[in-house]
């Protein structure tokens, strides 16, 4: 399996801090996540770190066994 990891508001809106999913085109991982929290993933200020390393988004990426892509909400503070 591979795990979606979702961090500070994002947590609210999946439900849940960590999703195990099939491995495969994020692309089709999306598709099979409420609609409301895939637009939330793919907000433009939204950061993804796929294994620990930022990535740029891709709809072509591809997850693997095991792998880990976490979502990084924009966050504020002084």
């Amino acid at each position: 399996m591979a795990k979606l990891v979702f961090l500070g508001r994002l947590e609210d809106c999946a439900g849940c801090v960590e999703m195990a999913v099939t491995p495969g085109p994020l692309a089709d991982i999306l598709a099979g996540l409420d609609p409301a929290l895939a637009l939330d993933l793919l907000g433009e200020r939204v950061r993804w770190a796929l294994n620990g390393k930022l990535v740029g988004e891709s709809e072509a990426m591809v997850l693997g066994e095991d792998d880990e892509l976490a979502f990084l909400p924009p966050v504020s503070g002084g």
